[in-house]
């Protein structure tokens, strides 16, 4: 539990005194949702990381260079 704790903590921003007064129900639900949200970004990124080295073999192939896509900058 106190592993768990750290991690809600830490990757979270839950604070202590939040999780201690959680009804262990809710405590329950929360770390489920967590875990589905994690398996779903891990699959996002599963995918986004296939497309990039699809991209990559398919500029190899064509003789080009690899050169991943730089995000937009961001504008104040």
């Amino acid at each position: 539990m106190m592993h768990t704790n750290f991690q809600l903590m830490q990757h979270h921003k839950y604070s202590l005194t939040e999780l201690e007064e959680m009804m262990p129900w809710e405590r329950a639900i929360y770390v489920h949702l967590l875990v589905e949200w994690v398996k779903v970004e891990n699959e996002r990124i599963k995918k986004e990381n296939e497309q990039m080295k699809a991209q990559a073999a398919k500029a190899k192939s064509a003789g080009r260079g690899y050169r991943p896509s730089r995000p937009a900058k961001r504008t104040r």
